[in-house]
């Protein structure tokens, strides 16, 4: 059955008025695939977010994490053996070396110390506290006159 280009993926993408975080692939590791990679949950709770991204066939050590003013960047590289002559020679191969990074604005106000985080069966999970809003010192203005 054939259905309207309305219901791909990327339905509400064209009506919201948000700014979507954007993912940076390296389309020659992913090919057609690429705009399926990295596919983040993110929920609300009542003192913070948890954060949940799919990762699946990546290793812990080829996942970092950063920082950087107000900035909460993703990255993960994977790199393929290219070696034929250890495993048999390649018929056909789809996998192949690259990165991808996707990168949200989580506030000023947090430190790496704020976010916890934990690497299981192929998902990342990212735990961010709310930023607490700064409350101004009450000072009192002199009026001239």
């Amino acid at each position: 059955m054939y259905l309207p280009s309305i219901f791909s993926e990327n339905f509400f993408d064209d009506w919201m008025d948000y700014n979507f975080p954007t993912v940076n692939v390296d389309k020659q590791l992913y090919g057609k695939n690429a705009n399926r990679v990295m596919k983040t949950d993110v929920r609300e709770h009542e003192d913070g977010y948890e954060v949940e991204i799919d990762l699946p066939g990546f290793k812990k050590d080829e996942i970092d994490v950063q920082l950087d003013q107000g900035y909460l960047t993703i990255k993960a590289a994977k790199a393929v053996e290219k070696d034929q002559t250890k495993r048999g020679k390649i018929i056909r191969q789809e996998r192949y070396s690259g990165t991808m990074s996707r990168t949200f604005y989580v506030g000023d106000s947090l430190t790496e110390e704020d976010i916890k985080g934990k690497f299981e069966d192929g998902v990342l999970k990212l735990s961010i506290p709310k930023a607490q809003a700064k409350i101004p010192e009450k000072k009192t203005i002199a009026i001239e006159g």
